[in-house]
């Protein structure tokens, strides 16, 4: 599956020596000692010109520049070769001597000195290539073009110098050169195993996301997590390595197949959102319907009881969209407004009713308070006729403010309950099995007492005796009490 027009971008990065051309040998032909032109080599020799002209594509870095060593290195390598009376230039290879080029008409010293730079020339391009090894970003294509066209150049070269370590370097770069692409194998590997470890991380957090979706999911706040991970996707495939294509796809598979179970079920929910709001429209009309044909009843507490049941109703009902809840609202609202509106009128009228109520019993309720405290049974009876006769006028008033009501109640309440406790002393005083009880426990008191004293008369204790008279003192005062 295409990864929606999406391409992975494997970084390559161009270092300063890939770019850059060799250092022709003309370079070196800008010093005094560099031949003339009507001395150049003969044809089976290779010109300092052409040797520079190599493909660059095929060296691995340009070569050091003419100066870059010391006259004592030219020294050095001019120990082995030598020009002969023709102006032939031979080099010691290994055993052998080989012929490397010819300069007739310069001197001997100027034609060796000049097979000896191009050997130091030649050496810097190893040296190049041993420090271009210990790159991070050298490529393994860069160290198998470089190391051939160093071979190339080392096979037989035109040069006069220690040819044995110059091929001794070049064998030690090969096996730099396989133990580097080696170890950039190994890199390459750890990169794309993190590149992938990296992106199935992208891809769970979608599959995570999918296999939550639910009756409570926030679809907006989804949806840009989503889109998150999505450009997350991107910057990785333009930023890492690239992987592989088999297993590029799989991930890809896995993470749209998440975003297009995110996207099913966000249609279903809408769907099912846009079905409900109908639904709750339809309901919420009905309901208006209904308090249209209310609005004018006057039958207060029933009718106040069915709007409220309306607006549980409408609660209930769900939402039909903000714009079309905020219409259907209003209507709604209207109505109920125009009934509470004429109950409040009418309620405002009944209190100010209950207020002359109130009045009218605060009145009655100074004449009651006058009539306690009671001193007697006679004083209670005349209290209780006279209480009767207000409460039977307190009835036929009416009914007062709702926050009033219990004040005045508890008051006139409080008359009764005084002239209440007069009487119900006076009963209690003419109850025969009262009297009966009350002898029965005052013959019992005075025969303890009795008792006690006969008691203390003979304990010698001090602490036996106190507490014998403190139970003596006692049970006289509950004798006293009962008398």
């Amino acid at each position: 599956m295409a990864d929606e027009n999406v391409t992975d971008t494997e970084n390559t990065t161009v270092t300063t020596e890939q770019a850059a051309a060799p250092v022709h040998e003309e370079q070196a032909s800008a010093t005094p000692s560099q031949p003339t032109p009507a001395s150049m080599p003969k044809p089976h020799a290779p010109s300092p010109a052409a040797f520079a002209k190599k493909p660059a594509q095929h060296v691995a870095a340009p070569a050091p520049a003419t100066g870059s060593y010391t006259d004592a290195d030219v020294k050095a390598a001019e120990a082995f070769g030598r020009v002969d009376d023709n102006g032939t230039v031979f080099v010691k290879d290994g055993d052998t001597e080989r012929e490397v080029g010819q300069f007739p008409d310069t001197s001997k010293e100027e034609a060796l000195g000049l097979y000896a730079r191009r050997y130091l020339d030649l050496k810097g391009k190893l040296n190049l290539l041993a420090g271009r090894l210990k790159s991070s970003n050298v490529k393994a294509h860069e160290i198998d073009e470089s190391l051939k066209t160093l071979a190339e150049e080392t096979a037989e070269p035109a040069v006069v110098g220690d040819i044995a370590a110059l091929k001794a370097q070049f064998e030690s770069l090969k096996a730099a050169g396989e133990a580097k692409k080696a170890e950039l194998s190994e890199a390459r590997k750890a990169a794309v195993a993190k590149a992938v470890a990296e992106r199935t991380e992208i891809v769970v957090k979608a599959e995570e996301l999918a296999a939550s979706l639910g009756d409570n999911t926030n679809w907006r706040s989804t949806a840009d997590k989503f889109r998150s991970l999505f450009d997350q996707w991107q910057q990785h495939q333009r930023t890492t390595v690239r992987i592989d294509k088999a297993e590029a796809d799989a991930l890809w598979k896995r993470f749209s197949a998440a975003r297009t179970t995110f996207n099913q079920s966000r249609r279903k929910w809408a769907q099912a959102r846009d079905n409900e709001r109908n639904t709750a429209k339809a309901a919420k009309e009905a309901i208006i319907a209904e308090a249209e044909e209310l609005k004018d009843s006057t039958a207060w507490g029933e009718t106040s009881r069915k709007f409220n049941d309306l607006m549980d109703r409408w609660k209930k009902a769900g939402r039909a969209g903000r714009n079309e809840d905020d219409e259907l609202w209003a209507k709604f609202r209207e109505a109920a407004d125009t009934f509470f509106n004429a109950r409040q009128a009418d309620r405002d009228q009944t209190n100010s009713s209950e207020r002359e109520n109130l009045a009218a019993k605060e009145a009655l309720l100074a004449k009651a308070e006058a009539l306690v405290p009671v001193a007697d049974e006679a004083a209670a009876k005349k209290a209780r006729e006279a209480l009767a006769s207000i409460q039977e006028e307190w009835d036929q008033i009416g009914y007062v403010p709702r926050e009033d009501m219990r004040r005045i109640e508890g008051r006139l309440d409080a008359v009764d309950k005084q002239i209440k406790a007069v009487e119900d002393a006076a009963w209690k005083k003419s109850d025969p099995e009262a009297d009966a009880r009350k002898s029965s426990f005052e013959e019992q008191l005075n025969a303890q007492l009795e008792e006690l004293s006969a008691k203390i008369e003979a304990e010698t204790d001090p602490k036996k005796k106190a507490k014998l008279e403190a139970e003596k003192a006692t049970k006289e005062q509950w004798l006293n009490a009962i008398k």
